[in-house]
């Protein structure tokens, strides 16, 4: 298939878990706002902060407040409404490989996430967020549906993998962000903040039955970065980009990046690490995700480096 077909198929598919993500921290963070105490000061410059933002929001002339800048802004370009726009802009360019089913829902959901996200800036909680969510879900299971699996279809998985192992570190990261502040208003509620954490990537239940006892920041991390079988887990986005990467031509290099993703997987003992050190194993994955989408886009999307 062409490289820019598979371009496009890969940051359609990237665009849409990612608006799929922002929709997740947005809501859950506006409900954790509620349940923790006032005196705990949380406030939206962190989702800014995890969703690599907060350097573009304090640049501008901030007229905008946090949230709406996250939410709809058009003079933010990584906004959950300017993501949207270009997954649609992709799916309306590739409509040849992508199923119309699937492209008729992506445009509905961005009229509607047009019309309905003013009210989340105003109320930040599950409402507007859940719909969102489950208009996500629907493409995807209509992209898992009705794609014959051929190259496109792993470009689609190849982007949404990523971008969710991505952003599981990230929700990772936000905890251990708000344990360094050292606030013991926080420590006292941390089992209320991993909660959360797992609410946001709908993983509570079966953290459940995974863990049978108290939550504990190990025992979530552990889940969330080393279970090979929840979907939502890094390992196990780190085998389907091994999968979807072997079943496409010259992937040696990619194979190459994603088995040092999984041996760094394999290799850290969280018993081990103190929120500032997770802090950091967390950078250090997300420097192998963007060096995995480099190699990907090298191989693969870059038209001058292709053969």
């Amino acid at each position: 298939m062409l490289s820019r077909v598979a371009e496009r198929v890969y940051w359609m598919s990237r665009y849409l878990e990612r608006v799929e993500n922002t929709a997740r921290l947005i809501g859950v963070y506006g409900e954790l706002q509620l349940d923790l105490p006032e005196e705990a000061g949380l406030d939206w410059s962190l989702p800014l902060t995890i969703l690599g933002q907060e350097e573009a929001y304090y640049a501008g002339d901030q007229a905008e407040g946090e949230l709406q800048f996250l939410l709809e802004s058009s003079q933010n370009p990584l906004s959950l409404l300017s993501t949207l726009s270009l997954a649609r802009e992709n799916t309306r360019t590739t409509r040849d490989v992508v199923p119309t089913e699937a492209w008729r829902a992506i445009n509905e959901l961005h009229l509607r996430a047009a019309r309905d996200l003013p009210a989340m800036v105003r109320r930040p909680t599950a409402g507007v967020s859940s719909e969102i969510i489950s208009s996500c879900h629907a493409i995807t299971g209509i992209l898992e549906g009705t794609m014959s699996h051929g190259p496109a279809y792993w470009f689609v998985r190849l982007g949404r993998s990523l971008e969710r192992a991505d952003m599981t570190t990230r929700m990772i990261d936000v905890a251990a962000a708000i344990m360094m502040t050292g606030r013991e208003e926080l420590r006292l509620h941390s089992n209320g903040i991993w909660r959360a954490i797992l609410r946001a990537l709908s993983s509570y239940q079966m953290y459940r039955q995974y863990v049978r006892r108290s939550i504990s920041g190990t025992d979530v991390m552990t889940f969330l970065l080393l279970d090979p079988q929840f979907p939502r887990a890094v390992m196990h986005c780190v085998g389907v980009l091994e999968r979807g990467a072997a079943a496409l031509p010259r992937s040696r290099a990619a194979l190459a990046k994603v088995s040092v993703l999984r041996n760094s997987l394999e290799n850290v003992d969280l018993t081990a690490l103190d929120h500032d050190t997770v802090h950091r194993y967390v950078d250090e994955l997300q420097l192998e995700f963007a060096g995995l989408h480099e190699v990907i886009f090298d191989t693969w999307l870059n038209p001058m480096r292709i053969s």
